[in-house]
């Protein structure tokens, strides 16, 4: 199989003999590695089932003094259009014909983060409750500018998947209530999970922290995948008795622990022990629940790509 057709599988809960992986490494992380793979390119290193393609899109630009202020805002956000269109459908094409891995569109802060930048975390997390309904209006106004820059590429055929990326949760719970999140957050995101299934894309949402109160209206939502299953904060073992023939799952190998604390023996223990466990009856891609940090020793690294290119255990 490719890597397209392993993580397609995976997505649509098929199990494989290898199962997909994806990995990042931060950018120290890579100078740390460098002596023990100075001839290698990142990409080539890593060699990940899965390859990350680039759209236009938009920005905050030009935001008035008001906007950092804890009262609601009064004047009208200002944005820019980021990236270019002119060879987008070639470009993509091109990669494609290179390329035989699972194409996906990374949109991290897309939606509850794209507000809080905009107008500073305290400030919107007090506006859900001083204000909620211009909170709601400028929640919508974040999700139909999403909605048009979507539009304008879904209907290439080269991309498989769209992850789209906001942080709700912190190691301890929710950063609001499941209320709050239904009310002000789960609109916008229906909308954006139906317009990428209309084009029969995959959806994947990126949202680190302990988020499990809304598993279940992200099932009901259609979600395909999540990212990045902390295990620090969720019990990854009840998520995929619970949500795993529903819900594929990316991540889940601890960043806090095992990979900077182990040795390379426990690292490839843990590793085969979490996707054995997650890939059963399909619906996991392997990786680490964050980007890995330049506390990871090199060897613990290579230990885990070890495991990432070798078959599962049944």
């Amino acid at each position: 199989m490719t890597s397209r057709e392993l993580v397609k599988a995976a997505v649509h809960h098929q199990e494989t003999g290898r199962v997909p992986y994806s990995i990042s490494l931060c950018g120290d992380t890579w100078e740390k590695l460098a002596p023990l793979v100075p001839e290698e390119s990142p990409g080539e290193f890593l060699d990940n089932d899965i390859e990350g393609v680039g759209i236009p899109w938009w920005g905050w630009d030009e935001l008035a003094d008001d906007w950092r202020g804890p009262a609601t805002p009064t004047s009208l956000e200002k944005v820019m259009g980021t990236g270019d269109y002119g060879g987008l459908v070639d470009r993509i094409k091109e990669q494609r014909q290179r390329s035989d891995k699972y194409f996906l569109v990374f949109m991290y802060g897309s939606h509850f983060e794209k507000a809080y930048f905009a107008r500073g975390f305290e400030n919107m997390m007090a506006d859900f409750a001083a204000d909620p309904a211009w909170a709601q209006k400028f929640l919508a106004r974040i999700v139909d500018r999403n909605m048009t820059m979507l539009e304008n590429v879904m209907t290439i055929d080269e991309i498989d998947g769209i992850l789209l990326g906001s942080d709700w949760g912190s190691q301890i719970d929710l950063l609001m209530s499941p209320a709050v999140w239904e009310d002000m957050i789960r609109p916008g995101e229906q909308r954006e999970y139906d317009l990428i299934h209309s084009f029969g894309k995959d959806v994947w949402v990126h949202s680190c922290g302990k988020i499990d109160k809304v598993i279940p209206s992200l099932v009901e939502m259609g979600l395909d995948v999540l990212n990045p299953v902390q295990p620090e904060c969720m019990d990854i073992r009840t998520l995929k008795a619970d949500f795993g023939d529903k819900l594929a799952f990316w991540g889940g190998i601890s960043t806090q622990s095992v990979l900077p604390f182990g040795t390379p023996d426990e690292v490839r223990a843990e590793a085969r022990r979490v996707r054995d466990m997650m890939s059963r009856g399909g619906g996991y891609v392997f990786a680490p629940s964050q980007d890995i940090q330049s506390d990871v020793p090199p060897e613990n690294i290579i230990a885990l790509l070890e495991v990432a290119r070798e078959s599962r255990r049944n």
